[in-house]
């Protein structure tokens, strides 16, 4: 298959516009494109179709050091990420790859960040409480398994270390796994957030593959790209877990806002 190749026009922060050659052979909405940055790849997402053969897309990292000119490839698909055990224990951004310092994620299973929903028939009716253990939430407001859940609260009130418990709860208490989404969140609380993790035991350094969380990061410093789809990616490898042997509980955990 000949690949689809463009060249920037115009870099307006993290909006790019790749002008392609004619005859509308332009990539579908949504494809991932590709570029160099001095040594770094840096992913466009293609959001729009401007006219005269430009498809306007935006920048999943910083677009500092890129040109006008400069030869954009088309991947043929939307942003896949590595799916499945292999991301337990480790943190990675928006495209997948790992911001963690320990080496790449040896995953052969990738999948798309954008999948159709589940119809409601394949959907479970059934209504099972999430135990928690943590007692005042369990008599007071139980969680309900497969539900979805929001706490509110004010700055420094402890919305992030009610997450760290309930992930380690899910963790030894049910077996199941975690997939911790930061989706603009403080670099310092992620940070914090990874070494508590560890101290717990709910990261594995040694043995990653007996971890319980993975972790994807989109923290404020990152573009908007980035912290628009995060959340996705997240998605993506919760769902990887969830059709894992069968069926594992999980929980997906979005930070404080």
């Amino acid at each position: 298959m000949t690949k689809i190749v463009g060249k920037i026009v115009q870099i307006i922060s993290a909006v790019v516009d790749v002008q392609f050659s004619g005859n509308g052979n332009l990539p579908k909405i949504l494809n991932a494109l590709e570029c160099d940055n001095k040594g770094e790849k840096v992913v466009l997402e293609v959001a729009q179709h401007i006219g005269d053969d430009i498809a306007r897309c935006i920048a999943m990292s910083p677009t500092e050091g890129l040109l006008r000119g400069q030869e954009v490839v088309d991947t043929g698909s939307t942003i896949n990420v590595p799916v499945g055990t292999e991301t337990l224990g480790r943190i990675m951004n928006v495209i997948g790859k790992p911001i963690d310092e320990n080496g790449p994620i040896n995953s052969t299973n990738f999948a798309s960040i954008y999948r159709s929903a589940p119809n409601f028939v394949d959907q479970s009716t059934e209504q099972n409480i999430l135990v928690t253990g943590i007692k005042v939430i369990d008599l007071l407001a139980p969680y309900s398994k497969g539900g979805k859940i929001g706490l509110f609260g004010g700055a420094g009130v402890g919305k992030t270390v009610l997450i760290m418990e309930l992930i380690n709860n899910i963790a030894k208490a049910h077996g199941g796994y975690t997939v911790f989404a930061g989706v603009g969140e403080r670099t310092r609380e992620g940070n914090d957030l990874y070494h508590e993790m560890i101290a717990s035991g709910v990261i594995d350094l040694a043995t990653p593959e007996k971890s319980k969380v993975a972790l994807v990061y989109g923290q404020m410093n990152e573009p908007p790209g980035a912290r628009a789809r995060v959340a996705l990616t997240g998605l993506t490898i919760a769902e990887s877990f969830r059709d894992l042997d069968g069926g594992q509980d999980l929980g997906l955990k979005y930070p404080p806002f």
